[in-house]
């Protein structure tokens, strides 16, 4: 029996949750404004929205995982975004975890 839809997409919002801040500080390995990191994760086919993004920004920011900085871009002021030490940190720790659970879903797939 298949689940709502509202509760289907609480449940992958909760898988992609995660995923989102690894490949956040990922991307953020080079210095990107608010857009220009939308464009690269959407190129690579991760799809997020402002309202999603710009939070786990800040919140990002304040975890001290990020670092950011004004600058002047084509006419426009900019808030670049770039992963900081105690983000490098973070996310050796996090990737590690991560292709530890992959490991262990996909032993599971395999014997399922």
């Amino acid at each position: 029996m298949g689940q709502a839809p509202e509760k289907l997409d609480r449940l992958l919002m909760e898988v992609r949750r995660g995923a989102l801040t690894l490949a956040v500080l990922l991307a953020l390995r080079e210095p990107h404004y608010g857009y220009s990191l939308r464009k690269r994760l959407g190129a690579k086919g991760l799809e997020i929205d402002e309202g999603t993004l710009y939070p786990l920004l800040r919140r990002l920011e304040d975890q001290g995982l990020l670092r950011s900085h004004w600058l002047q871009e084509e006419g426009r002021k900019r808030r670049f975004y770039q992963i900081d030490a105690g983000g490098e940190i973070a996310l050796t720790q996090m990737r590690a975890e991560w292709l530890r659970l992959n490991s262990v879903i996909d032993q599971l797939g395999i014997q399922g």
